[in-house]
């Protein structure tokens, strides 16, 4: 782009940005809508708004050669955002670009599979992670973010602080994975956070950031490698096995729904094609789960 294409981008970009802003959207979503912008402009070294449709037709016809369909997806709903709340203009993305619905059923882990997970490694951070992501459904950010002042063990609830959609929830708290989080904070100490960052016992106790996201993955993904287990499985995929094997266990649904946070009940009731549905009694039913749970716990 020429300098001035580069101003008209720039003023375009930051009108981006604040209406992203504006709408109260997460920051992850900022970060994939604003790359959507950046990415179609350098792709043709011009500003966005003079794009014609049929450049764009051929813009998704070679990212949907080079990118997943999940990507095309963002990208789509960026520049619609980008059109609509910045140029005003109508985007007929159905004419442009159609990702198909995929409908796609996790793996999920049976407890005995848990169980190898968490005693595949004897490092007690990674044992209490793994543990308290399936033992109350939660996300890795949820997870990574827990602080001591969130911990109501009188009610023995989690406080879940500016989760998905930057919402709070109570989550209930199961009496092995409080002992478990106490056994572990007690390694460190640190005064605000139950999972922080640092190699040592020192380094965590002192640390004002949780463990690193990327390195958390990554490790997690060792310890399925060297327990043997073949599933395509994540640190999410342990929020899956929560809602189906609760569902399994009888828990209504209306209370996983709460339990994770969910906006739509029709995302909970993807867990009643992974498993069978009874009738529940949320915190019995919660505990007995993680009892059945046999945990050989690391130094």
């Amino acid at each position: 782009m020429n300098k001035a294409q580069q101003k008209r981008f720039d003023s375009l970009y930051r009108k981006h940005l604040s209406a992203l802003k504006r709408q109260g959207k997460a920051d992850s979503t900022i970060d994939l809508y604003s790359r959507a912008i950046r990415r179609v402009c350098e792709y043709f070294d011009s500003p966005p708004d003079t794009l014609t449709q049929e450049q764009l037709e051929g813009y998704f016809e070679s990212l949907i050669s080079t990118h997943s369909w999940s990507t095309v997806k963002v990208d789509r709903n960026g520049l619609q955002f980008f059109y609509k709340h910045v140029l005003k203009r109508d985007w007929q993305w159905v004419d442009i670009v159609k990702p198909p619905q995929e409908k796609h059923l996790p793996d999920v882990l049976t407890l005995k599979e848990l169980e190898r997970l968490i005693n595949g490694t004897r490092e007690r951070r990674y044992q209490t992670f793994i543990l308290t992501c399936f033992s109350m459904g939660l996300r890795l950010g949820e997870a990574l973010g827990i602080r001591v002042a969130d911990i109501d063990s009188e009610r023995g609830l989690l406080h879940v602080r500016q989760a998905k959609g930057k919402k709070d929830r109570f989550v209930f708290l199961p009496k092995m994975t409080l002992e478990a989080l106490r056994a572990y904070w007690v390694t460190h100490r640190n005064p605000t956070l139950l999972f922080p960052r640092g190699r040592t016992p020192e380094e965590q106790h002192q640390a004002r950031e949780p463990m690193d996201r990327g390195g958390t993955q990554k490790s997690f993904k060792a310890i399925v490698s060297d327990v043997g287990i073949r599933k395509e499985i994540t640190i999410h995929t342990l929020r899956h096995c929560y809602g189906t094997l609760l569902t399994d266990a009888g828990v209504g649904l209306r209370a996983i729904q709460e339990q994770m946070g969910h906006e739509c009940p029709k995302t909970t009731a993807l867990y009643t094609q992974l498993s069978t549905y009874t009738q529940n009694d949320t915190d019995r039913r919660i505990n007995g789960l993680l009892a059945k749970l046999h945990v050989v716990w690391g130094a």
